[in-house]
């Protein structure tokens, strides 16, 4: 189903509308009700995992620094996953520590008993 974006000759703002079927008649702006002008639109392609699969198996040194539990290598391979989207706030000291080649054992655990709602450890000589 085809949307078209659409320049408004009176507001000048930039609209996308939802057309069900082609049509050459331009709608109204639905803004101001002046008269649109059809924009060229761009769109995205987007990767299947396998292409990001293959894209991380060809890369060497990547696999290599997996293979050694290298921080700095999931980091590049969860972004290569993500499509480089940002991690969340709460993840991004996590993230950047990885990043630095350390490895937050405290913080990962830490977050993983928040979203898996579990009760913190007994310490040493607690029961």
């Amino acid at each position: 189903m085809p949307v078209y974006e659409y320049r408004c000759n009176s507001c000048h703002r930039k609209v996308s509308l939802y057309h069900p079927k082609f049509s050459s008649d331009a709608p109204g702006c639905p803004h101001c009700g002046g008269e649109l002008k059809r924009i060229f639109s761009t769109f995205a392609m987007h990767k299947t995992y396998k292409d990001v699969y293959d894209d991380i198996l060809s890369d060497q040194n990547l696999t290599e620094g997996m293979m050694r539990n290298d921080p700095r290598a999931l980091i590049e391979w969860n972004k290569r996953m993500t499509g480089g989207e940002e991690p969340p706030p709460d993840y991004e000291e996590i993230t950047e520590r990885m990043e630095r080649g350390e490895w937050p054992v405290e913080q990962i655990e830490q977050k993983r008993r928040d979203v898996m709602d579990l009760p913190e450890p007994l310490k040493k000589g607690e029961d």
